[in-house]
């Protein structure tokens, strides 16, 4: 599994590395049950703190796409990680390109509930 990190990227670098493994997910590279690399190794190949690949980690078990086992490290858990992770990975997506034009929360969440009560998908209107 391929890490980058950009570290003149506003985005933190936790989140970064959430989101490589979000990708690696998504293309398939990454499967139920596999393992991610050790915090410690991840961290010292990234030249970043062990700490901060935790936090990734932990965005990730949040999310419910893997699992932190004590003696064991990250396991990959969710079902069909594929979907979910390119969902969460757009979803974030979204939110950071949100943030960067300055649109408050409340309304990239309306803007999302509304697309939601619509029930349309990319490049669908109803009518």
């Amino acid at each position: 599994m391929l890490v980058e990190i950009d570290t003149s990227s506003a985005q933190p670098l936790g989140e970064q590395i959430a989101a490589a493994v979000r990708r690696a997910m998504a293309a398939g590279s990454l499967r139920v049950g596999e393992r991610l690399p050790s915090a410690r190794d991840l961290g010292l190949s990234l030249g970043v703190s062990l700490h901060t690949v935790l936090r990734g980690y932990q965005i990730l078990q949040a999310e419910g796409l893997i699992e932190l086992r004590r003696g064991r490290g990250a396991v990959v858990v969710a079902p069909a990680p594929q979907d979910r992770a390119s969902v969460v990975e757009q979803t974030r997506r979204l939110v950071f390109a949100a943030r960067r034009i300055g649109m408050p929360d409340d309304e990239t969440l309306a803007l999302v509930s509304a697309c939601m009560g619509r029930g349309e998908g990319p490049g669908e209107s109803r009518k």
